[in-house]
Order: C-alpha cells, then structure tokens, then sequence
C-alpha cells in the first residue's frame, strides 16, 4: 500500500492496482526519523480539523531557508485542516562542537534582570534558566547540502505517508457511520408511509367535527367543504419533501463512492440541503406519529454533521 498525494493505492499483484475510494479524516498524526551525517531525525505532522489549510511549524535554526519550501510542500499534500509540524535533531555524539550565542545571552539577561527586578524576584539561578533557552547554546551547524535536504525531504515524505495511512484509517471508520446513519435516515422516512393516510382521515375528521359544532352540516356546501379540505391537504401534503430527502440521501452515499478524497465541503452542503427537507417534514406533519421519526432523522443527521466537521 502506498500514498501518492490524494489517492491511495493497493498492489495486489504484480501490475494490479486497485483505487480505493475514501474519506480523509482531519485529525491525524504521522512520524517518521532517519539519519543525517551524526543527526537523528525525527519529523512529525498532526493535523487537526480546520475550515482552511493552517500550517505551524517549529524548525532548527539551519533549515530556516527551507521553511517556505516545507510550507508549501505540506500545504500542496495534506487539503485541508490545521497543521503542527515538528523537526527535530538530535546530536549523537558528545564530541561535537559546541558555542555560546553571546547576543542572544545578553539580550535574554538584560530583560530578565529587569522583569526580576521590578517584581522584587531572585536572580540567582538566572544562568541556568538562561542556558536552557532557545538559541542560546549553538551547534556549528554547516550549510545544508543538496544531499542533506534530499534525506530530510524522504524523511518528511515518509511521516506524510504515515499520516496519510492514519488519516484514511481514521477517514473509513468515519465514513462506516456516516452510511449507517444515511441508511437509519432512509429506514424512518419509510417508517412514516403507514401514518400519511391515517393523518388524511384525521384531518378530515376534524375539519368536519368542527363544522358539525359550529355551522351544522345542513348548513355546509358539500362541494365547498371537498375543496377546501383538498386546500388544506395540498398545503401540508409531505410528498416532495420525502421524494427530495430520498434523493438528497442518495446523492450523499454517491459522493462518498466519488473518488475525490477532499469532498468534505460539498457532503456538508448537502447534508444541510437534507436538513431542510427534515424541517420541513416536521413543519407539516400534523401527527405525532410522525414528529417522532421526524426527531430520529434529526438526531441522525446532527451526528452526521458531528463527523462532517472532521472530513477533508
């Protein structure tokens, strides 16, 4: 199995590849280390849901001048969401040279002495607090070489992969709950066919009981009584909006078979379509009976938009 930016691929055989189409989850993680001359490496990307790309990076003072190409790099691959990423490197022999960062000494001692001063604190293990600040003790880091960026980059291109196979695992349990919840949906606006003749006969029913108590019937254009009962039935006739629904369903389960990973918008959009027609349904049913599977779709689909807010 292997990740090649947004399509995952599967070797079954020699020359076989079968496309998977997936979800992408949002929260993520992958990390990946390698080694550079006397360095560990060790790269690791977390993703968190986000409306946008948001990339946060913490790099080693020496590979600054790469940091727009990384940003970019990680931006292009990952779609979508907040990201953290963290290089590290770590020195594995203790004869390397080391040197003290004099300036960056300074200008740290100078503001801690007067924050210290003017809060009335010690000073005395300033020293030690000052060692362990960032850029203060310094390596002689040499200039990055074509070679040396070559195995950052596999390393970054390795945790990116980690994360990719975490983020379709990650993206498969949650479109498992998503069909279950569309399928539940499904099951309970079906579950509402038995009560629609039934809620007909009620309205009938009660139109002609008041009639009956406030005109008497004798009084009543039979005709005029048919058609205003037809009026009303037309108004909180429920037929369009279970066809649309059903439809709106449909579409949802087909966009998940849509091979496109960064679907994540256009599910949203059309779970608020069927959110609408839910409403809707519940607006004009006029049966308890009814308002209660309208209350179990809408529970449904509150837990779709939940997973939703996790989906690239």
């Amino acid at each position: 199995m292997y990740w090649i930016g947004t399509l995952l691929f599967l070797n079954i055989a020699p020359n076989t590849i079968i496309y998977l189409p997936m979800l992408l989850s949002m929260t993520s993680y992958g990390r990946a280390s390698g080694l550079l001359n006397k360095q560990n490496i060790s790269i690791e990307i977390k993703t968190l849901n986000s409306k946008f790309v948001d990339v946060r990076m913490k790099l080693p003072t020496w590979l600054q001048e790469y940091e727009m190409e990384i940003r970019k790099f990680l931006h292009d691959k990952i779609l979508r969401g907040k990201i953290e990423a963290t290089f590290t490197f770590e020195n594995q022999h203790s004869n390397e040279s080391y040197g003290i960062n004099e300036a960056a000494f300074t200008s740290y001692y100078n503001q801690l002495k007067t924050i210290a001063e003017k809060m009335d604190l010690a000073s005395s293990d300033m020293l030690g607090t000052i060692m362990r600040l960032p850029d203060v003790v310094t390596t002689s880091d040499q200039p990055v070489s074509e070679d040396d960026w070559k195995i950052v980059s596999q390393v970054m291109q390795d945790a990116l992969e980690n994360l990719g196979t975490h983020r379709l695992e990650e993206g498969a349990a949650i479109e498992r709950d998503m069909r279950l919840q569309i399928e539940f949906i499904v099951d309970q606006l079906q579950g509402i066919l038995p009560f629609e003749n039934e809620r007909i006969d009620k309205v009938r029913q009660r139109m002609a009981s008041s009639l009956e108590e406030y005109l008497m019937r004798d009084n009543v254009d039979e005709n005029r009584f048919e058609q205003e009962v037809l009026f009303y039935l037309e108004k909180i006739d429920i037929t369009e909006e279970k066809v649309r629904l059903q439809q709106h369903c449909e579409y949802f389960l087909q966009e998940l078979d849509n091979p496109d990973l960064n679907k994540g918008r256009k599910l949203n959009f059309i779970s608020q379509e069927m959110g609408r027609e839910i409403n809707t349904l519940g607006a004009k049913a006029y049966s308890s009976d009814i308002q209660r599977f309208v209350v179990l779709m809408k529970d449904a689909l509150e837990k779709i938009k939940e997973q939703l807010a996790n989906v690239v």
